[in-house]
């Protein structure tokens, strides 16, 4: 984890061939909410993308590096304190040249905050 104690695991479950799903809970006393921002903490886009990463990481047994980002969509703010859990929803196919590729919906509740599409390298 690039952030320590930035975010919890609190599930992780293979519900399809392909696709994960994964509950994280949010720590809304992070220093990094101070800076973002102090009177309306706000979570970092980089930081989901690096959530996004970590947890495709964790799935495929495999160091990555981000290769292309064709679709990133945040279409909510989450705020830590009002919304410290959220549901991410991964469709992750690797291919035979060593690329993962990932599809994403992440929500807090029925609210979708972020669509991404994403191609990630292994390390070699």
């Amino acid at each position: 984890m690039l952030l320590k104690d930035f975010y919890k695991v609190t599930s992780l479950e293979n519900t399809a061939d392909s696709k994960y799903s994964a509950v994280i809970f949010i720590n809304a006393e992070h220093d990094i909410f101070k800076g973002h921002f102090p009177d309306k903490p706000t979570m970092p886009g980089v930081c989901m993308l690096q959530i996004i990463k970590e947890l495709t990481e964790q799935i495929t047994g495999s160091s990555l590096f981000l290769q292309t980002l064709s679709t990133v969509k945040f279409t909510a703010l989450i705020n830590p304190f009002e919304t410290p859990e959220l549901l991410l929803e991964l469709d992750i196919t690797a291919t035979e040249d060593n690329l993962v590729k990932v599809k994403n919906a992440s929500y807090f509740g029925e609210t979708l905050a972020l669509k991404l599409s994403s191609v990630y390298r292994k390390k070699e």
